[in-house]
């Protein structure tokens, strides 16, 4: 049946440098219209949202690879669904296409997304949850950040913070796969617990109940070769105090400090000492080798050497929700809110 209003999570406040907490009154629900499509055009009916801890930086414009939004627009973000009307031949009604479509039922595009790039297919039989996951810019997030950045190597010891999250738990499991140890770090035993015995990371610190830093050591006597962090704080100082000689660190996200203002890293001076070298990156940055990240991940998932975990909030009304219970760690792997049923399957 054909649904005639578009739900929309329209932005209402952005969180401030003295207090960047996302709360439920950034958004505000809208219902518009179901839109109308024109020549070259084509309507797409969304069925799953990311939500990224990046969001709380595209809400305060800090993000220079997406576009702003104003007061009133619809919440930036990343979404999977099907075309249900065409006038494009390119994307025939049926296709599972995934871009910034934005918090909302429905979005018309002449071919590019909201961030002016071409609206994508996945793979051929891939589920729409894991366009956002291990197919989407979180996997690839994981698999450039590691193998570009991080440059492992076969015995290389490999510290990864946020190991329960979307992109650290895909990490780990890559750094596995190049023949590395890897060390992660979470929030809780039951975290700690499902990095490594699901996820196959040779050991965890619990950040909320050990002391990192010491952990860290007993763990990796030699020091850590990579290091990939998703957290930033106290945190990353303590994989910094632990650094082997020529080591890579990986800069992917800062977590912490998404709900609280923190320092840079006092240590930093470990990168001297120990002759390293630290890089901050963006998965936007490898768009034209995104073919080759989704081609190594599908054919790893395939054969059951990588595992997704994907983390579903139901109802469209979950999406604040959502995104803020990504600060407090309360999802486990990739956090996404299904929105429609996809009637194709």
């Amino acid at each position: 049946m054909k649904n005639d209003v578009n739900r929309q999570w329209l932005l209402n406040g952005r969180p401030e440098e003295t207090n960047p907490v996302v709360i439920e009154d950034h958004f505000k629900y809208a219902e518009s219209p179901r839109p109308e499509i024109g020549p070259g055009q084509f309507l797409v009916r969304s069925l799953y949202l990311s939500i990224d801890p990046a969001m709380q930086g595209w809400m305060r414009q800090l993000a220079d690879y997406m576009p702003a939004m104003g007061m009133g627009d619809v919440m930036l973000g990343r979404a999977v669904g099907r075309v249900v009307e065409s006038n494009n031949s390119d994307y025939p009604v049926g296709d599972l296409v995934y871009g910034v479509f934005g918090w909302q039922d429905y979005y018309v595009s002449n071919g590019v997304d909201r961030n002016g790039v071409p609206v994508n297919k996945p793979p051929k039989g891939a589920a729409p949850q894991s366009v956002l996951g291990a197919l989407g810019t979180t996997g690839l997030t994981a698999y450039f950040g590691l193998f570009d950045i991080g440059r492992p190597v076969p015995g290389d010891t490999v510290l990864v913070s946020g190991a329960a999250g979307a992109v650290g738990s895909l990490v780990g499991q890559l750094a596995k796969l190049a023949g590395c140890r890897v060390i992660g770090t979470a929030g809780g035993p039951k975290k700690c617990d499902w990095v490594v015995k699901t996820l196959g990371f040779d050991a965890c610190v619990d950040y909320k109940t050990e002391n990192v830093l010491d952990r860290i050591a007993a763990l990796a006597p030699a020091g850590v070769n990579v290091f990939f962090d998703n957290v930033g704080g106290a945190v990353m100082e303590a994989g910094l105090a632990n650094l082997a000689m020529n080591a890579r660190v990986a800069l992917c996200g800062g977590i912490a400090g998404y709900t609280k203002i923190i320092p840079g890293p006092a240590n930093y001076m470990q990168l001297v000492m120990k002759r390293a070298r630290m890089e901050g990156f963006l998965v936007v940055d490898y768009m034209p080798r995104w073919p080759e990240g989704v081609v190594r991940m599908s054919q790893w998932i395939a054969e059951g050497k990588l595992k997704e975990t994907v983390d579903i909030a139901e109802g469209f009304d979950m999406a604040p929700k959502a995104l803020i219970g990504l600060f407090s760690g309360a999802n486990m792997g990739k956090q996404i809110v299904k929105i429609g049923d996809d009637l194709q399957n």
